[in-house]
């Protein structure tokens, strides 16, 4: 899908980042957003792939190394770019993750919840004041895997059971970061909307091990690697969600938006229309962080 007029004039000069860009979904993202005229940062924890998908990606295009699995690489990042930006248009908080089996970040938070809700929630509080300097900022936050089932409050870190792959726990945090984001779509001087980007073979599904499996479906691993690669590997298709939250006209001041992978609006599940979910999720985000917006 190329980028129409609008587009264009919509995003040119503007400045975008984009978490898990390195690869992926996330480097597609940057690549029609760059296509569009943005200046774009990507951001990984590798510096030599972040600098080659910069390289790649071309003059319009920086890459900054974090590991935002860490609340200290989270600030480490948000000062970095405050000091070297005045304002940010569009944050696009792209980067998740599945750990198997359970473990805890260097904060002590379970790292599936870590990567997928906690670090939307925390770069976004952030990195507010270079979006509330941006007119019209917008923040674009991924869902994925097969979100929209029960939130359980009392185990968003898998703290009563654990299950470390795509249908579970993994599928928990895509659901809660779509309650946090419902609940920061009200806070004043920025635009928050998720999108669900459908399915795709990725870096990150390449590095699954079998081990992240229940035992009983492990015997499909070697089936998903060989289709994967050949029916899932555009990856220009799951990035258009993205892009349209990013930077289509019909979504400036718009706020609070669910959009599926053909980028069209779509209701929110019922569990993330539960206030209490949005509550539970919300509080823990803003405990675990230290910071609200």
């Amino acid at each position: 899908m190329s980028p129409g007029d609008k587009e264009m004039a919509m995003m040119n000069g503007k400045t975008v980042l984009v978490t898990g860009s390195t690869g992926g979904i996330g480097k597609e993202t940057a690549r029609g957003l760059a296509g569009m005229g943005a200046r774009v940062i990507l951001v990984g924890r590798d510096r030599t792939r972040a600098d080659a998908a910069a390289r790649e990606l071309g003059p319009a295009a920086t890459a900054v190394t974090a590991d935002l699995a860490t609340l200290a690489g989270l600030r480490a990042l948000a000062a970095a770019v405050s000091a070297r930006h005045d304002r940010l248009d569009v944050l696009v908080n792209n980067l998740g993750g599945m750990a198997a089996p359970r473990t805890r970040t260097a904060d002590g938070v379970e790292t599936t919840f870590a990567a997928n809700v906690l670090a939307p929630y925390a770069l976004t509080c952030l990195l507010l004041p270079l979006l509330r300097a941006a007119p019209a900022a917008r923040v674009v936050n991924l869902t994925g895997g097969i979100p929209g089932g029960p939130i359980d409050p009392a185990n968003l870190q898998g703290e009563k059971r654990y299950l470390g792959w795509t249908f579970s726990q993994y599928n928990h945090a895509k659901t809660a970061v779509m309650a946090m984001s419902r609940r920061f779509a009200a806070v004043d001087g920025v635009a928050v909307n998720v999108a669900y980007p459908g399915h795709a073979y990725t870096p990150g599904n390449r590095a699954t091990t079998a081990a992240a499996f229940p035992y009983a479906y492990r015997p499909l691993v070697p089936v998903i690697r060989f289709l994967g690669p050949r029916f899932l590997d555009d990856l220009a298709k799951p990035a258009r969600s993205s892009i349209h939250l990013a930077s289509s006209p019909e979504m400036e001041g718009v706020t609070g938006v669910y959009v599926n992978a053909k980028a069209e609006r779509t209701p929110w599940p019922a569990s993330v229309l539960d206030e209490r979910n949005c509550d539970a999720v919300w509080d823990l985000c803003g405990r675990l962080a230290g910071i609200a917006p």
